[in-house]
């Protein structure tokens, strides 16, 4: 058994509380006892952010090239070390495919590196002058520091997104990790060993925590991962603070096939799409949106695909898991008796797989003939079940996956260009992908639209989210200039209107 309050757990500079209430942390596969954990105390938090404080005011004097510096050595750090007793809790957590969670944290360095250099070259904006003999830019300075609320289901890569470019920013970091996935956060957090003392630090904790540290006067801006009212209410006590927030809060992701798609393409994507970690990826494809022309012969070969999935604990061969808890699970069984019952079949799954009786598994599920005015249409699923309704053609497919509170991702499968540049034009969501679903880049930004999140992870545009800019005019020849006060005589009007000669 594993347990947060032991030494085996301290890494520098992580700081592991030991003063509050403990819990237990239950393997959603087995129902077994994984370890414990403990929450973070008030006096344990302004302890850690007292020296995170100090820590941070020497880090954002340092030059680009020395943080740089140091973000390459963590990821060295993360290319160098065994990361099997990390990904190893991760699956006993949280449930993730052991291949999943070592992928994951193999993953990690590349944002590491890319803000690492970002930060080094991107340093401000020299603009064109409004007035001669001045020099005139836009300079960025670290906020403070900064707090990322992660979640369950990629709580190591999400974590390092945001992480890596608020260091790169010269801020300090305070991580609160999702309650089911604090073992493997702590056990990560060695790899920051290189930086200095107190700049960045773990506080496992719930809700409770997360309100009080965004509360907290000594803390600057926040990264938030999770559901869309967690994330209201996050966006919420942030701005009553006045402080930046990225939100990236969830969605239901549409999956379009065309009359064009290369269906043995689409099908095997489709599998990938909606079943990846049991459907809890929050850019999973939930909602299909399958033109009538292909729509049978897709559904039989979307169905013969996922056939070939294997269900079981994430440290077999399994490529699905169980879900996270017996309220994630309990959701997605809500969602799809609710189908069933206003008419939608089910081609595969819909049920407790009977080889898994025992942890929060579902099988992978497809139904058909949804409609909207089933609840799985228009909430967020969050497990493994593709809802397919049956469409006239390409139009009705993009209206229909528009018609959501939520503006995430967006994929589609098609050969034809035309469709494929209208689709990337009129798909409302923040990522379309075309014929590749699910793929990111540490170069182009990731974020939602509508109700699936505010700013943007990755990219320029991820890293400006932890800096501020200053704008800087400099005369280096101080003179008088002729527009300041007192005003010439012959500027002023009179009474009657008439200008002063």
């Amino acid at each position: 058994m594993f347990n947060s309050a032991e030494p085996v757990f301290y890494r520098h500079p992580t700081y592991v509380p030991a003063g509050g209430e403990r819990h237990q942390v239950i393997d959603p596969a087995t129902l077994a006892t994984v370890g414990t954990i403990a929450d973070t105390t008030s006096a344990e938090m302004e302890a850690t952010l007292d020296a995170a404080t100090t820590a941070q005011r020497k880090w954002r004097k340092l030059d680009a090239k020395s943080r740089a510096t140091m973000l390459h050595r963590i990821a060295n750090r993360i290319e160098a070390t065994d990361m099997r007793r990390c990904a190893e809790l991760m699956s006993r957590e949280m449930g993730k495919p052991y291949p999943e969670a070592i992928g994951e944290v193999a993953n990690c360095a590349g944002a590491f590196r890319y803000f690492a250099e970002m930060a080094r070259d991107d340093g401000g904006k020299v603009a064109g002058t409004t007035q001669a003999g001045s020099f005139q830019h836009a300079r960025y300075d670290a906020l403070g520091i900064s707090v990322h609320i992660m979640p369950f289901n990629f709580p190591i890569l999400l974590m390092c997104w945001t992480v890596a470019a608020s260091l790169a920013s010269g801020n300090g970091c305070i991580i609160k990790p999702a309650p089911a996935t604090t073992l493997s956060t702590l056990e990560f957090m060695s790899v920051f060993e290189a930086l200095p003392e107190g700049l960045i630090a773990c506080l496992p904790g719930g809700a409770e925590l997360a309100s009080a540290l965004i509360a907290s006067e000594k803390t600057h801006a926040v990264a938030f991962t999770g559901s869309v009212a967690a994330g209201r209410a996050v966006a919420m006590a942030a701005a009553a603070q006045m402080k930046p927030a990225v939100i990236e809060a969830g969605g239901s992701d549409p999956l379009v096939v065309t009359a064009h798609a290369p269906l043995d393409v689409a099908a095997a994507g489709a599998v990938t799409a909606a079943f990846h970690m049991s459907g809890q990826v929050c850019t999973s494809a939930e909602r299909f949106f399958v033109v009538d022309a292909v729509h049978d012969d897709f559904i039989a070969r979307f169905a013969t695909e996922a056939r070939r999935l294997r269900i079981g604990n994430g440290l077999t061969k399994a490529e699905i898991g169980p879900l996270v808890s017996k309220a994630a699970r309990d959701k997605v069984i809500r969602l799809v008796e609710d189908a069933k019952a206003k008419g939608a079949t089910v081609v595969l799954g819909g049920k407790i797989p009977e080889s898994e009786p025992q942890g929060w598994f579902y099988e992978p599920t497809i139904l058909t003939g949804c409609t909207p005015d089933m609840a799985i249409l228009r909430e967020e699923c969050f497990g493994p079940v593709a809802a397919v309704m049956r469409v006239r053609d390409f139009d009705e497919a993009i209206e229909r996956a528009n018609d959501s509170e939520f503006g995430l991702g967006a994929s589609i499968f098609t050969t034809s260009l035309e469709e494929a540049m209208e689709a990337a034009e009129r798909l409302e969501a923040g990522m379309v992908w075309i014929n590749n679903p699910l793929i990111d880049n540490d170069a182009l930004p990731f974020g939602g639209w509508k109700k699936s999140g505010l700013g943007r992870e990755l990219s320029r545009l991820g890293l400006d989210t932890f800096r501020r800019s200053k704008m800087v005019i400099i005369d280096h020849k101080p003179v008088v200039q002729d527009w300041w006060y007192p005003y010439p005589d012959d500027w002023f009007y009179d009474a009657d209107g008439r200008k002063h000669v």
